[in-house]
């Protein structure tokens, strides 16, 4: 806007005297729309959720109080034009930009002789995009000062629907020349659609950097003239706005609900405003109930540390059950960040005894485009981890990892200490502390072609135990070379040449049926042969290949190495074609073998798709490398059978089967997944036959399943469980419900973990959270709102 003395450029479509409606150019008054409640231009948000923020530091877009307009006027006389004139008041500086003007639409405006402006009758005011309805405007000649009378609506139409838009009404105004401090009588501010602040009366001291509001009520609930009481409301002797500070008072506030008070404090509180992404202050409270602690409440406080670090500390109190602290800090630096969290207990399942736990991670971007990594994770006991929500983890790993990627090159290191929290683990006769480095790097030779893959590892790890062989401590160096060529030949037939080899050798320590170094060469070379074949049919497509794939590597006998690493084998359509299915260096796949496997594909037009792959392996001796229970042990492994099926609704479902040639099933799994607007279903079914040379002495048949639904508009029931059919019973249920409506959420849940030891027991945990909206956004979650219109 310009300085004081800057004017108006008018055109009116008849006479004032006439009562026609005139268009005016005001560069002055509508500072006074941009002035009082709307988000400042350029300024960007904080879209955190109000749940994980400081209490009372709602992130909805601020109010804007800064002035873009001084409120000056330099006519000088009242002129009455004819309807296709235009006139140019005096004081209108020359080259004034058009956009710093505004548009006053008006029944009548007259200018008067001590430079007072009068603007009466259905007022509309547009300047920058942002309108202002009233019904007489009064600009006063000597002072400059504003009043307005209303009823006032203030809104940015560009800005309807996002979470920008403000609106304010109000019943009169009356402010400076400098549109900085003034009087608002009966103002009602509704910020994004959700938040509606009411008050008597707005005052703004301190050259707009103190506003005032008096008798306030606020709600982000539907009021309806039929029902004017709010689900709920928070009310407030008044709040008090500090711009410089950005900072909120409350004096004596109130919740109510119904209409009736269910609490308020008798003193005044501050809390951040909705600009602020980071204050001191009390989170959301958390209400916990469980069946070994009982009813519980945790009150999260919130601590800032600077821009880039924060504390938080959690006192737990539960049924006068257990005394606990929380604790969580975090920090941020220019090239990486760390988050340390823990907590210490007292409570009455272990009667004198000091439990906790502490995990810690840190990330470090170093030059060369390397990355470090620290982490820190240990407990008092793993039930203590199960009994307040923690993780259900049975292992925990400490250490430090350092690892870059590249396009064609691979670097990666690792050393830390497990700690097991099983109980039939021993750590004394566990590998403890592990050590692992690896080098890779994918090349094209310049004489054969192909591409080439070459690695570099090695190994170590140490068991506490000084027994021999319970205590054993191995170390491995490992080398890999693997090349391969493919080649289109005739009819269409991608043929591939392999070669590979894998040297090792072994450290053996404290354990007397090994020799203490074992070294290891293992060559191999194999051919494939793949068919694609394409074809259409009635609109769809159908993809045919079958793979014929034959690999050699010598056997050999006299290598003994413990097998430390492989014990737990894959077969899927994965590793079908793969020349090594053990997933660790221990153990090596060799003599004759062949692959041999088939898959098609039909996608129909429609959008949906189905596809079957299924194959076995033939060897020329039986493999002794496998357990004899194992699927791939034999001279011939279990056939293996994998489908998948995906549908345009959202329907995907996949099955995988290994079973020999008398249709006796080692394995099956069956995954489902359906996902709509109104339904998110996840469940999966495994068979797992017993395997000694995997320490399953038992066969395994499990069924996990995870629903959402849309029960009623607003209501979203979830539901989980996970059952052993082979114990005959559930291992842990789940059931929630979530309601959401415009102005409150409401979360319940119950949980069952039904497995017991002699360390846990079984346990039944109640959540409950309230949420009140129109402070912080919400994060969206599933299905839909429940939203209340009023009845017209």
């Amino acid at each position: 806007m310009g300085p004081t003395g800057s004017g108006c450029t008018a055109g009116a479509g008849a006479g004032a005297a006439k009562g026609g409606r005139m268009r005016t150019r005001l560069a002055i008054v509508a500072g006074l729309a941009l002035g009082l409640a709307l988000p400042q231009p350029g300024r960007t948000q904080d879209s955190g959720d109000f749940g994980s923020g400081p209490a009372l530091a709602p992130t909805a877009p601020m109010l804007d109080f800064s002035p873009l307009a001084d409120g000056t006027l330099a006519s000088t006389a009242p002129e009455t034009v004819a309807s296709t004139a235009d006139v140019t008041l005096t004081g209108t500086p020359a080259g004034a930009a058009p956009d710093d003007a505004a548009t006053v639409l008006a029944d009548n405006i007259v200018l008067q002789g001590d430079r007072t402006l009068i603007a009466a009758g259905g007022v509309v005011i547009w300047y920058q995009g942002t309108r202002l309805v009233a019904s007489r405007l009064i600009v006063e000649g000597a002072t400059g000062d504003l009043t307005i009378e209303g009823p006032i609506h203030l809104t940015e139409p560009g800005k309807a629907g996002t979470d920008a838009e403000a609106t304010l009404i109000a019943d009169s105004a009356q402010l400076d020349r400098k549109l900085q401090d003034g009087i608002i009588r009966g103002a009602r501010l509704v910020i994004a659609r959700e938040l509606q602040l009411a008050a008597r009366e707005l005052q703004r001291t301190g050259g707009g950097r103190m506003t005032r509001l008096t008798q306030v009520v606020a709600s982000s609930c539907q009021i309806c003239a039929e029902n004017p009481i709010p689900l709920w409301e928070i009310r407030a002797r008044s709040i008090t706005h500090d711009a410089e500070q950005r900072e909120l008072t409350f004096e004596h506030p109130q919740f109510r609900a119904f209409g009736l008070p269910v609490g308020g404090l008798p003193f005044t509180i501050s809390a951040p405003d909705p600009t602020v992404e980071r204050r001191t202050g009390f989170l959301r409270p958390q209400l916990r109930t469980t069946s070994n602690l009982g009813f519980g409440i945790k009150i999260p406080y919130f601590i800032t540390l600077g821009r880039h670090a924060d504390l938080t500390l959690t006192p737990y109190l539960a049924a006068s059950r257990t005394s606990t602290l929380e604790a969580r800090y975090r920090q941020a630096f220019s090239n990486g960040a760390l988050q340390l969290e823990g907590a210490i207990s007292r409570d009455d399942i272990q009667r004198g005894e000091t439990r906790g736990y502490l995990f810690g991670a840190a990330r470090i971007d170093l030059p060369r485009d390397y990355r470090l990594g620290v982490q820190v994770q240990t407990a008092s006991d793993r039930a203590y981890l199960l009994d307040y929500d923690v993780t259900d983890a049975d292992r925990l790993w400490s250490g430090v990892t350092l690892e870059r990627v590249r396009r064609d090159k691979l670097v990666a290191a690792r050393v830390g200490n497990y700690e097991s929290m099983r109980e039939d683990e021993d750590d004394a006769t566990s590998p403890a502390q592990v050590a692992d480095v690896i080098w890779l790097r994918r090349f094209e030779p310049g004489l054969i072609g192909g591409e080439a893959l070459l690695e570099w590892s090695l190994h170590a790890h140490r068991r506490p135990s000084s027994a021999d062989m319970d205590g054993r401590d191995v170390a491995r160096g490992s080398m890999g070379l693997d090349w391969r060529r493919s080649q289109i030949l005739p009819g269409g037939v991608v043929g591939a040449a392999l070669v590979g080899l894998d040297a090792d050798i072994y450290r053996i320590a404290q354990d007397s049926s090994y020799d203490d170094v074992v070294t290891r060469v293992t060559p191999s070379i194999g051919a494939e042969l793949r068919w694609p074949l394409m074809g259409q049919s009635g609109g769809a497509t159908h993809l045919v290949e079958p793979v014929v794939q034959l690999l050699y590597s010598p056997r050999d006998e006299d290598s003994d190495t413990p097998n430390e690493d492989s014990r737990l084998i894959e077969f899927d359509e994965g590793n079908l074609f793969s020349d090594n299915r053990f997933p660790g260096w221990d153990v090596k796949e060799t003599g004759l073998r062949a692959n041999v496997g088939l898959s098609w594909t039909r996608m129909d037009p429609t959008g949906w798709s189905l596809g079957v792959t299924g194959g076995r392996v033939f060897r020329a001796d039986p493999a002794t490398e496998f357990a004899p229970d194992s699927p791939l042990a034999g001279r011939r492994s279990d056939w293996l059978l994998a489908a998948h099926y995906s549908g345009p609704n959202g329907l995907a479902v996949a099955n995988r089967a290994l079973f020999d040639d008398g249709f006796n099933f080692s394995r099956n799994e069956l995954r489902l997944g359906w996902v709509r607007p109104d339904l998110q279903l996840s469940a999966g079914y495994l068979w797992i036959d017993r395997d000694r040379g995997e320490s399953r002495a038992i066969d395994a048949s499990e069924l996990t399943a995870s629903v959402g639904w849309q029960v009623a508009p607003g209501l979203w029931g979830t539901a989980e469980t996970r059952y052993d059919f082979v114990a005959d019973r559930a291992q842990n249920a789940q059931l929630g419900l979530t309601y959401r409506n415009e102005c409150i959420t409401l979360d319940m849940g119950v949980q069952r973990r039904f497995s017991t030891s002699d360390m846990l027991d079984a346990q039944t945990d109640f959540d409950l959270s309230v949420r009140l909206g129109g402070f912080g956004r919400q994060k969206d979650g599933p299905g839909t709102v429940a939203r209340r219109s009023c009845m017209r």
